[in-house]
């Protein structure tokens, strides 16, 4: 009965996304503020029915309902709790309610928080979310019903992939849908404002907020799935520009370039026609990146579904919630006047070159995630676009993008002062040579690429720490009062050198992750070390035992330097009999300066096993950037001036003009 009821709530929802797509509309034509209302009451109503039917959902999958074939098809009653729970998600159809709880989650905040929004405005912003709503719960209803029923159930289910049998599975997907389906926002605070005709630092300033939460979970979600990877695939590297990597990195570029067009709005009325473009685009990657989940169209360890039905409809909603939105843009934008006039050099022309490189960015990797697939589909012939591609075109314009990102913040708005700028940025390049001498003198002299790297990264590093400094008053103010303007800088300027850290934190730690690192695999017998740059692994044995639902094997590795003990490690191999498959735990221990890595692989002839070693330095580095710049969007998030006193709307040279009743 309770399936039964999550089933009708699922179609409720439906229903009441139809309403909250029509009636708003038809108020805003009208002038009908109560209708326009409506948009608010219908978005809390449409997510509690969705809620309901999540819950219905993650209750079968509790009690091991093996009668829904979802549940039959993913889950088994000997698995753990926390991965019943998160098998609602591990798969197509609860994935997708998850996405469309997301959204309807998305509309009723909006709905709560944005009051200071006219209601005029937040009423067409609901209606498009709405919209988006019907696209996929339809999609849902009518090819991936998560409710659908079977006449024999089986004693026990199938099990889900062993893969993702993982705590890593319990946040990655939500944290990766927040950014996902966050972006929508940003796409329906773009068609408000064409449809309404606004498009001005106040529409910045309401859009903003839900492009931050968004950015940051996508952030998040991204980072958490490289880390799975990394110690759950023991592979020994952290990306490896798979398909549907690439499928969330792309909005993420996009959505990075959103935000500071979306500032040059707000502050200075400028870059209007581009930000209501972004806004668009980075949620159309968002689908694409969805489409190709879901379709079978590419091969990834990530995908979830393999059928060319599934993927159509997607592709069709892709294409009508897109191809609508630019024909909208392409009517009116003509319309669109531009505000703020600005100089050569300043700050809107910094972030202006830095929307340009990492829109190059996102071209580049669009183009080898996809030109395979168009020459498939054109000439039948198969290749394969790897990091060689990627590393040849992206890596030089991000690194582009890196050292814009330390220059931006000394350059003042409409008009920076050269004098000025040049003498920041030699001080900077300076304080970055010195340190980087340094470095070679400890670590010895790394190849050119490695020094242009971390070159790039300690220069947006030191800049983002110089310009810090400087607004704290060091040099200039009493050193008594340097606390008191730390203290009194806005959560959005702490927002913006947090993020910048992190990049540069990051960005050094996947040079030294991708240069640096040493690999040994080989056949080895328990007792003999093996070299891995200046220290030793040694297995030491493998012990057999049983988990929760699985049997295992656990290796013992010492790894030592100089004959000194370092540490050890533990990894592990394991085979899920209900599922019939294996899967590797890595064992990793980390230290300030990087991770020591051993994977267990099959046993051969001898009493001797097949094992991975590696020395990754830099890795933490990586971990703790993602965390910085995610924790970034979270500290601009707090700022005062994005969660109350917002203006109303009043009319600026980037209105369009309304259209006739």
């Amino acid at each position: 009965m309770i399936i039964e009821f999550g089933h009708f709530c699922l179609v409720l929802a439906l229903a009441v996304a139809v309403l909250q797509a029509i009636v708003p509309i038809w108020g805003l034509q009208t002038d009908n503020a109560s209708a326009m209302r409506f948009a608010d009451h219908a978005a809390e109503i449409q997510f509690l029915a969705i809620a309901a039917a999540f819950g219905a959902l993650t209750y079968a999958y509790v009690v091991s309902d093996f009668s829904v074939l979802n549940v039959a098809l993913n889950s088994h009653s000997s698995k753990p709790l926390l991965y019943k729970v998160t098998g609602v998600w591990a798969n197509h159809e609860g994935s997708m309610l998850l996405w469309v709880l997301i959204l309807a989650l998305f509309s009723v905040l909006i709905a709560f928080f944005g009051k200071t929004i006219p209601v005029s405005m937040r009423s067409v912003v609901l209606a498009v979310q709405a919209m988006i709503g019907v696209g996929f719960i339809g999609f849902i209803l009518l090819t991936s019903n998560p409710f659908e029923r079977i006449p024999h159930p089986p004693l026990d289910g199938q099990g889900m992939n062993p893969l993702l049998q993982d705590p890593g599975v319990a946040f990655h997907p939500p944290l990766l849908y927040l950014g996902y389906v966050g972006f929508s926002t940003a796409f329906s605070f773009a068609i408000a404002a064409l449809v309404r005709g606004q498009v001005d630092p106040s529409w910045a300033r309401w859009m903003r907020p839900w492009v931050l939460l968004a950015w940051s979970g996508l952030t998040a979600g991204i980072a958490l799935g490289s880390w799975w990877a990394y110690y759950e695939l023991g592979w020994g590297g952290f990306w490896f520009w798979d398909p549907v990597e690439n499928a969330s990195f792309m909005p993420w570029l996009l959505g990075t370039a959103l935000l500071h067009s979306a500032i040059v709005v707000e502050k200075r009325a400028a870059l209007l026609t581009w930000t209501i473009l972004l806004a668009i685009l980075t949620f159309a990657l968002s689908l694409v990146g969805t489409f190709l989940v879901r379709s079978g169209i590419l091969s990834s360890v990530h995908a979830f579904a393999n059928d060319p039905e599934r993927g159509v409809f997607i592709l069709l909603l892709l294409v009508l919630a897109i191809g609508g939105a630019l024909t909208l843009f392409a009517a009116r934008a003509s319309h669109i006047r531009e505000g703020g006039t600005f100089g050569t050099l300043s700050r809107e022309t910094g972030l202006l070159m830095n929307n340009v490189l990492l829109s190059a960015c996102t071209a580049t990797v669009f183009v080898g995630t996809l030109f395979p697939l168009f020459l498939d589909i054109a000439t039948g012939e198969k290749i394969t676009v790897g990091a060689p591609y990627f590393n040849r075109t992206f890596l030089p314009i991000f690194a582009g993008v890196v050292l814009l990102a330390g220059i931006g913040p000394f350059l003042s708005w409409k008009r920076a002062n050269m004098r000025r700028v040049r003498k920041d940025t030699l001080i900077t390049a300076s304080t970055t040579a010195v340190l980087g001498l340094l470095l070679l003198v400890v670590f010895g002299t790394p190849d050119p690429v490695s020094i242009f790297g971390i070159g790039t990264a300690l220069f947006l590093g030191v800049a983002t720490l110089l310009d810090l400094a400087r607004r704290a008053g060091v040099g200039s103010a009493r050193w008594s009062a340097i606390p008191r303007r730390l203290f009194g800088l806005p959560l959005s300027a702490w927002g913006l050198y947090t993020g910048h850290l992190g990049i540069a934190i990051a960005s050094a730690g996947v040079v030294a992750a991708s240069l640096w690192s040493i690999e040994k695999i080989q056949t080895v017998t328990p007792g003999i070390p093996i070299e891995v740059g200046r220290y030793e692994y040694n297995l030491v044995q493998v012990k057999d035992g049983f988990g929760p639902n699985y049997r295992t094997s656990v290796a013992t590795v010492d790894v030592t330097l100089g004959g000194e003990p370092v540490t050890t490690l533990y990894p592990e191999r394991r085979w899920y009999p209900v599922e019939q498959k294996p899967t590797t735990e890595a064992g990793i221990e980390t230290r300030w300066h990087g991770d020591y890595y051993a994977v267990l692989g099959d046993p051969a002839a001898n009493g001797q096993f097949v094992v991975r070693f590696y020395y990754n330095p830099g890795v933490p580095w990586m971990w703790l950037g993602a965390l910085l710049i995610s924790l970034s969007g979270l500290i601009s998030l707090g700022d005062r001036r994005l969660r109350v006193g917002v203006p109303t709307a009043r009319k600026s040279s980037g209105a369009l003009p309304q259209p006739a009743e």
